[in-house]
């Protein structure tokens, strides 16, 4: 029964969030298990282009180092947006989410000839938190009971910690700036005067991915949201890992998930 469950939570999860939440924690675990190793991951142009070694374009964004605690937040943290952004403003628009990851991971991998990034899958992430927070800029956040602020802010929050956390901010910088590349070209620049969209997504994506329109009014309900909940509206997971579990474990004992934050309450 409780494989069940869990079987049917797992292919509940939307196609492009569960592949790549799957590839990545099947990557970690393959590095865990000695199967192989990070050295046969990491990007390298010289081995990309000179050697054709061509899986470590794709699996370069797979590994988020050893199993620990590191990886789990990141695992949450990736899951939890990309899932949202794939139930939210990409619903019923799978290719063109395809799209912005081949984008998105086509920057990343040119800029990344010029910084020494050997794994890019954490700046990916940040990406996609920057790409939500600018699609859902009311909504509010609340980080450890003192700081509040609205989502635009969450990717600087992130970014913040790594600095305090004495952490290098390329990482941060690069998947904020492919983010916001993203955004202006694909939310902004098209509603400018005189503006055009650029960003066109290729036909053989939409006839691969996508499926027949749905109810324009569909509102999801509380449970079929990412995780059952709200994720992102009480609450957010952010900062260094034992702060980060702390207000896993504060949501947790509020009884209070999928509730909309009030700063007045």
């Amino acid at each position: 029964m409780a494989y069940q469950s869990l079987r049917l939570e797992y292919l509940q999860i939307p196609p492009v969030s569960r592949a790549y939440t799957t590839a990545c924690v099947l990557t970690t675990a393959a590095v865990q298990l000695e199967l192989i190793t990070p050295f046969q991951l990491y990007f390298n142009p010289e081995l990309i282009f000179k050697h054709f070694q061509i899986w470590r374009l794709i699996t370069n964004f797979l590994f988020f180092g050893p199993v620990g605690f590191n990886f789990l937040f990141n695992m949450i943290f990736l899951y939890r947006y990309c899932r949202m952004l794939e139930e939210g403003s990409f619903r019923g628009r799978t290719a063109d989410f395809v799209f912005m990851f081949l984008f998105g991971g086509f920057l990343m991998t040119l800029f990344g000839l010029f910084v020494s990034l050997v794994f890019l899958g954490q700046a990916f992430t940040i990406m996609l938190v920057y790409v939500w927070s600018r699609r859902n800029p009311y909504v509010r956040m609340n980080f450890f009971g003192l700081l509040n602020f609205q989502a635009p802010f969450l990717p600087w929050v992130l970014m913040g910690f790594s600095l305090l956390l004495g952490n290098s901010i390329i990482v941060d910088l690069l998947g904020i700036a492919v983010g916001h590349i993203y955004f202006f070209l694909e939310d902004v620049f098209p509603n400018q005067p005189g503006g055009i969209r650029i960003l066109k997504t290729p036909s053989i994506l939409k006839a691969i991915f996508d499926t027949p329109d749905e109810d324009p009014n569909y509102n999801p309900l509380p449970e079929e949201r990412p995780g059952g909940f709200a994720w992102g509206y009480k609450f957010p997971v952010v900062g260094c890992p034992a702060v980060r579990l702390h207000c896993v474990l504060s949501s947790v004992t509020s009884h209070q998930f999928g509730q909309p934050y009030n700063h007045h309450a």
